[in-house]
């Protein structure tokens, strides 16, 4: 790597970029930053430029010689850069709206990374970061890439079947918000937890928990079976577990899988809600226009607590640790999205997985954790089988697979409502779904 560390940010406008410059700025120390490069598009500018100057006054107020640029061409931005970190939504906000709403009137859930929404989230995103890695292999061949991009587990598995590069590395907040969770139920400090991680980005499992060093699961899942205890993460507020379901799978769940192992008791809290307080992407709009009215304050200088309620509290730990460890060789364990090569035995070795892993100056090794517990073996395969899908109809525009994901999909009631689905999300999204302007072929 380079003396000065430079890192290209492509979705630099976005809300998340604050907690992104706190975590450089805490740990300058350890990973001596730069330049830091914030990449948008024409279109957000304005956010660009309120975010940007706010990055600013943070460093300023930090004291820190770390020197940030903000430009809408890509090229110029990753030309040279050590990492490039990506934390991006096609289409905005009111795609996601369309994501979450246009599903529910067929019966299925609408959410931004799961079903539907997790479908045309990766359907618009895939051949965006697949384009940004073909400049990366001109212009910072041996930079490394940080997804922050949902749905983050597709995104890493499109890079590592469909790109030429190999230093890929997804990240989720899930596992350290279940990390933080676990430490507030035991009343202690986040450093002293440890879990072991495997599975899938938002259908993750916590397959052992450690207090320094030691297990403390049956501990744990006692007190997740209290409904009172059972949601780890803020922006998925949970109904509560079957002690009898929690205590049997006797491994730690992530709020996601509430949409799975309580499908309609969500549906039924998915409509009510956007009833009344609209979509989760209506209220996320509404929680980001009154965080770039603060950011836009010039007197502002600190991150404002408001950001977590965006839902990306720990980014900037998890982000930066991970960045972090990279540069300097730390062998600590962190959970990542990275290639499985036989770490998750039922499923198969060159695909993405979400797991623990020793992170190295040349990437995660990921920790070998056997298998899955038989109950959630099922489950996980079918998730995979539905990401490696949908990752192939995103790259090659084949509509017929698009329906095919969907089908197989387990929030999905059948191929025929699929199909309707698959079609309305088409038309809706024509604007950022280019490689499927072609003849459609019915499956019925």
């Amino acid at each position: 790597m380079t003396k000065g560390i430079k890192i290209a940010t492509i979705g630099g406008g976005s809300s998340y970029t604050p907690e992104l410059i706190e975590g450089f700025i805490n740990r300058y120390d350890e990973f001596p930053l730069s330049e830091l490069w914030l990449v948008d598009i024409e279109a957000g500018r304005e956010k660009l430029e309120i975010v940007g100057e706010f990055a600013k006054r943070m460093i300023e107020k930090a004291g820190l010689p770390i020197d940030v640029h903000l430009t809408f061409d890509r090229k110029e931005a990753l030309k040279d850069a050590d990492f490039v970190t990506t934390q991006f939504r096609v289409g905005g906000l009111d795609a996601r709206a369309k994501d979450e709403r246009i599903p529910v009137k067929y019966g299925v859930l609408g959410q931004e990374t799961n079903g539907p929404g997790g479908l045309f989230k990766g359907l618009r995103t895939i051949p965006i970061i697949l384009d940004i890695t073909k400049d990366m292999e001109e212009l910072c061949p041996n930079a490394w890439l940080i997804n922050f991009t949902n749905p983050a587990g597709m995104v890493t598995e499109a890079v590592l079947r469909y790109s030429n590069i190999d230093r890929v590395v997804g990240l989720c907040n899930v596992p350290i918000g279940m990390e933080m969770g676990v430490a507030k139920l035991l009343d202690v400090d986040h450093s002293r937890i440890r879990i072991d991680f495997a599975g899938l980005n938002h259908m993750v499992y916590g397959l052992d928990v450690y207090l320094d060093g030691i297990s403390v699961k049956d501990e744990v899942i006692q007190k997740i079976s209290d409904p009172e205890n059972s949601s780890f993460v803020k922006n998925i507020k949970g109904m509560g577990w079957e002690p009898a379901f929690i205590q049997s799978l006797n491994a730690l769940t992530c709020p996601y899988h509430m949409y799975y192992y309580k499908s309609k008791d969500m549906l039924d809290k998915t409509i009510e809600s956007s009833k009344t307080e609209g979509t989760r992407a209506e209220v996320v709009q509404q929680l980001e226009n009154d965080l770039f009215e603060l950011y836009k304050d010039p007197d502002l200088d600190i991150k404002p607590p408001q950001l977590e309620e965006r839902g990306g509290a720990y980014y900037s730990d998890a982000a930066v640790r991970l960045i972090t460890s990279i540069y300097n060789d730390k062998r600590d364990i962190q959970p990542v999205n990275t290639m499985n090569r036989g770490a998750i035995a039922s499923i198969p070795d060159e695909s993405a997985v979400e797991i623990s892993c020793v992170i190295t100056k040349d990437g995660p090794i990921p920790l070998a954790m056997g298998d899955l517990p038989v109950a959630a073996r099922g489950l996980v395969q079918q998730i995979k089988s539905f990401e490696r899908i949908s990752a192939e109809s995103a790259v090659t525009g084949d509509y017929t697979k698009a329906v095919l994901a969907l089908t197989i999909n387990p929030l999905t009631p059948s191929d025929a409502t699929a199909k309707q689905i698959v079609d309305e999300m088409m038309e809706a999204h024509k604007e950022h779904l280019p490689q499927f302007h072609q003849e459609k072929v019915s499956m019925i």
